[in-house]
């Protein structure tokens, strides 16, 4: 019995020698991984945002061919409007505002002549009218649509709780944000795919790829142009279409209520330059496909906050109301004063 016990004891310490080797190189292995992983992805994200130039827009389509703008006279609409005309595009522009749309053809004239053509159409999409859609289906016929930029969108007035947010306000949110964007993409798309080329970019949101608090309306409205566009551009790639869903944090613009700008806070101009020159290329969103945060401070930002938090982590949630609870706050003090100047 006593031999029985040596024997096993022998063979107990030869299987534990044997696997000690294999058990430190795993062990060994995954602390590496654990260190060189996040640089390896910060490298990356570096590489993505300052170095690496993004895609051709001639890829897409020739110099000559048309590009259709949403939501065009105010803000990143109209900054991408009067890039893409410098570029030798001509324009569709979708807004709103008639008189706004003109003025924007007028400053396009007088910048580039004739050699630019522009096109516009006044639309409200909160109406969401079958006759809009079809007069925009008119307006592009026989057009090369090369590129569309889905950039209308409509957020809450101020912060507030999804329990008061007034009904007209939420339905004009998800009509604009979501159905109008689907309509005009399922309007251009098929064009695009019988050419076998094409851009799509959309316009997203931090808003939505971080859950926001008193502004879930919005926030959801924008998670789902990030699901819809990272589908879609699965759907389009072996067309030669390629689908860019657009992540920013804040741009001074009319929506954002911000006028000046700041390393995390650009201007139109510094955002739509960035947006059209990281085409193809991921940003701070590198691990979500077809999907980009161009602007370098938004890039790093969301690499951030992914990498090692998460996007819906109980912190970054907490973090996210407390700063629209007090944006709410501002927001109604500064009404009720301007009500009493009345």
């Amino acid at each position: 019995m006593d031999a029985l016990k040596n024997i096993l004891g022998c063979l107990e310490k030869e299987l534990d020698s044997k696997l000690a080797v294999p058990i430190a190189s795993v062990v060994l292995l995954a602390g590496l991984y654990t260190v060189v992983s996040p640089l390896f992805s910060f490298v990356r994200v570096l590489l993505s945002l300052f170095v690496l130039p993004g895609k051709s827009l001639s890829s897409f389509g020739p110099r000559g061919s048309w590009v259709l703008i949403t939501g065009a006279s105010d803000g990143i609409g109209k900054e991408f409007a009067l890039s893409l005309a410098s570029k030798g595009y001509n324009l569709l522009l979708v807004s709103r505002t008639q008189s706004k749309l003109d003025d924007l053809a007028a400053t396009v004239s007088t910048k580039y002549g004739p050699k630019i053509q522009t096109k516009t159409l006044a639309m409200d999409f909160a109406q969401n009218k079958d006759s809009d859609y079809a007069a925009l289906r008119k307006l592009i016929d026989g057009l090369d649509v090369s590129i569309l930029i889905n950039n209308v969108g409509l957020s809450h007035s101020i912060p507030v709780p999804f329990t008061e947010t007034p009904a007209e306000e939420m339905r004009d949110i998800i009509v604009i944000n979501c159905t109008g964007t689907l309509r005009v993409t399922q309007l251009v798309a098929p064009g695009m795919v019988s050419r076998k080329r094409g851009l799509i970019l959309t316009m997203a949101s931090f808003g939505g790829f971080f859950p926001t608090p008193l502004l879930a309306t919005y926030s959801g409205s924008k998670a789902f142009l990030q699901q819809w566009s990272t589908a879609l551009g699965s759907e389009l790639q072996p067309h030669g279409v390629h689908v860019q869903c657009v992540q920013s944090h804040l741009v001074t613009t009319a929506m954002s209520k911000i006028r000046k700008s700041s390393a995390l806070v650009p201007n139109p101009r510094q955002f739509v330059k960035a947006a059209l020159g990281k085409i193809g290329r991921s940003g701070g969103a590198q691990n979500v496909a077809y999907t980009s945060s161009p602007y370098w401070s938004h890039g790093l930002m969301m690499w951030f906050l992914s990498r090692f938090l998460g996007e819906r982590n109980s912190i970054v949630v907490k973090v996210n109301r407390g700063m629209h609870e007090d944006i709410r706050k501002r927001a109604l003090r500064k009404a009720a004063r301007d009500a009493k100047k009345q």
